[in-house]
């Protein structure tokens, strides 16, 4: 499985467009984030606004999502420059689209009268971390589907290659943390608290970082060679 993932990353990020990949650049969008949502945070309970819930819809868009508009941002910049379409495109493009359902879940929960700082609001920054990964990883098997014509290919592809198994990874566990988080006692009462909860649940930077770090690794390999 790893010669098959290594020859699929290979063959679209060749060695000399390493920079071009934007992996890197993509990895970098989510600190931005982390630091906007926490210090969002820090003032909305300096200002008195604990529970506000426009101030957890701030903050946990900044800390969960803002790498988000970055990407969208990225994937635009690569259209207009019509660079050929990559796998990294393809992934910030579903990011992008996908940072508004936890919008729409959030204000729909409220309004049906849930406790949103309980056990069964475990879900709601679920959504927040991860519903811009799920955009993106269905984006990955789109663009798959579109470069190999069929879908048995696609998925053979999809299941061989390392982002799109980290990000699937991340995915599935994330919940299950933020379910046991809820189930010990912790509830985001706090601006901080909900910017520190979004913060450890946004695992979307190890996607890119391991894009990153594999192309890297095919570079230091073809420079042996």
């Amino acid at each position: 499985m790893a010669d098959k993932s290594s020859d699929s990353l290979r063959s679209e990020v060749p060695h000399e467009q390493e920079s071009e990949s934007g992996f890197e650049e993509l990895l970098r969008y989510t600190l931005a984030g982390y630091i906007g949502g926490f210090v969002a945070g820090v003032i909305l309970d300096t200002l008195g606004f604990q529970r506000a819930a426009l101030g957890q819809w701030l903050v946990r868009t900044l800390g969960g999502e803002a790498e988000s508009i970055f990407e969208g941002f990225f994937a635009l910049r690569q259209r207009i420059l019509r660079k050929g379409a990559s796998i990294a495109e393809s992934y910030a493009w579903g990011k992008f689209l996908g940072m508004i359902a936890p919008w729409i879940i959030d204000a729909v929960s409220r309004l049906l009268g849930l406790d949103v700082y309980s056990v069964e609001g475990f879900y709601i920054p679920y959504f927040y971390a991860m519903s811009d990964q799920i955009g993106a990883n269905l984006a990955g098997i789109l663009h798959f589907r579109q470069e190999t014509g069929d879908w048995t290919t696609a998925f053979r592809r999809y299941f061989h290659h390392p982002v799109m198994l980290a990000s699937l990874g991340i995915i599935l566990i994330v919940p299950v943390g933020l379910l046991v988080a809820r189930l010990l006692g912790f509830s985001p009462t706090t601006q901080v608290a909900t910017a520190m909860e979004i913060i450890a649940s946004n695992l979307c930077w190890i996607p890119p970082a391991v894009g990153w770090l594999t192309e890297k690794r095919h570079v230091t390999r073809s420079t042996k060679e």
